[in-house]
């Protein structure tokens, strides 16, 4: 085992031990491997940097290189796809560590021989490892422990080469729970935290958006690829996606809008005339709607026929009829379970309910959602059709101080 520090402007000596360059960098492929194998070093020979081949090398150690061969590829290096320089890409560079769930910096990169390969294993983020690097040969080290991070779990890499992608495949990332994701990524900058949004698939990547604050949230989606931008706003909650499009400019907002399938289009579109600060622009259109002439059992049998149902799924709304919206009462999904199958749901639903008007303010609808404990208010419009419901975890973003929004869970998520 050794590490990239105790390498990097070490002799290279031909066969006859003579010397005829200088590392300057290590190189490996990134991939499928865990630990990504050495496929050669950056060597210098007078002032040219050269590309010298894994295959020439017998020795790679504290000392310096031994080659195979006194021939030299002296033409000039050209880094190949899936290369990574660990010097010039690695060292100094913040990497997401998936199983501490940080970002951390690169003080340092362990390299391992084994069956014959040189390969990555771990990246060195303790004070050691700085330390290692910069220290005059012959200090001793630090009394500080070293630690090495497994190259496993490294889940992003914020490098700004440009030539290679040094994102993760997508589920290292995927093992972490969105709120994590987002805060990770809010941590690294903004073109990095991107890079992580964007390497992600349309769903997690749409959850991970909904953790994240507004102007981030719409900055990242209009600097993405349209296609793909509209690909993940309909996985977004509507009320999560209007508030994003509300934050774009105009012409920008309906490109996405237009890319968007129509179902999903239609939910979002329903949402955007309202202001922010008002109940209709703060309801989702997330809800389950079941007609009055149904009995308990045959509404939990459409329950659970359902191809999809909303994350907020504790309170039923009973309407008039089929494809009706009008409300005429709401039911508790615990009531309807604990209810006799064979009672018809206007006999089981409450009649009196608090309810909100969709150009109420926002922070009056909150308040008294926080005063009743509900979990969900309906808006309703003049005629008595219910719009949305606004559930608790946005009511609450509302009432709480700034500082205490995004240690807020998302209870249905």
């Amino acid at each position: 085992m050794l590490y990239l520090s105790q390498v990097l402007g070490r002799p290279i000596r031909d066969l006859e031990g003579l010397r005829v360059a200088k590392v300057t960098d290590v190189i490996v492929r990134l991939g499928d491997d865990d630990h990504p194998p050495v496929t050669g070093l950056v060597a210098r020979y007078r002032r040219r940097d050269f590309f010298l081949s894994r295959w020439r090398i017998t020795e790679l150690n504290e000392q310096g290189v031994r080659l195979n061969s006194d021939i030299l590829d002296l033409r000039p290096f050209v880094r190949r796809e899936s290369e990574v320089l660990l010097k010039r890409d690695v060292l100094d560079k913040q990497l997401i560590d998936v199983d501490g769930k940080r970002v951390v910096r690169v003080n340092d990169v362990q390299i391992i021989q084994a069956a014959g390969d040189w390969r990555v294993t771990g990246a060195d983020v303790s004070l050691q490892g700085l330390w290692r690097r910069l220290a005059p040969a012959g200090f001793a080290g630090t009394r500080t422990p070293v630690e090495v991070l497994d190259w496993a779990d490294v889940g992003y890499l914020a490098t700004d080469a440009a030539t290679v992608q040094l994102k993760s495949s997508s589920d290292k990332l995927a093992r972490l729970h969105p709120v994590e994701i987002a805060r990770l990524a809010e941590a690294l900058s903004y073109h990095h935290g991107s890079e992580v949004v964007e390497s992600l698939d349309d769903e997690t990547a749409a959850e991970t958006l909904e953790e994240m604050p507004a102007e981030r949230q719409a900055k990242i989606l209009g600097d993405m690829d349209q296609e793909r931008a509209a690909d993940i706003l309909e996985w977004m909650s509507p009320d999560e996606a209007a508030d994003v499009l509300g934050d774009l400019p105009e012409e920008k907002a309906e490109e996405l809008l237009g890319l968007m399938e129509h179902d999903e289009q239609a939910d979002v579109a329903e949402l955007l005339p309202y202001e922010d600060d008002t109940a209709g622009g703060l309801m989702t259109t997330e809800f389950v709607t079941l007609p009055r002439a149904l009995t308990v059992g045959e509404a939990l049998a459409r329950l659970r026929e359902m191809a999809e149902t909303p994350n907020m799924i504790y309170y039923l709304y009973v309407v008039e009829e089929e494809n009706s919206w009008r409300l005429l009462g709401v039911i508790a999904l615990r009531s309807l379970i604990l209810a006799d199958p064979s009672m018809p749901l206007e006999e089981v639903m409450r009649t009196e309910f608090q309810r909100a008007d969709p150009n109420e303010p926002a922070r009056d609808v909150a308040q008294r959602i926080a005063e009743y404990n509900l979990l969900a208010l309906p808006v309703i419009d003049e005629s008595g059709d219910i719009l949305g419901i606004i559930t608790v975890d946005d009511a609450m973003e509302i009432l709480l101080p700034k500082d205490w929004r995004q240690r807020l869970p998302r209870l249905f998520g």
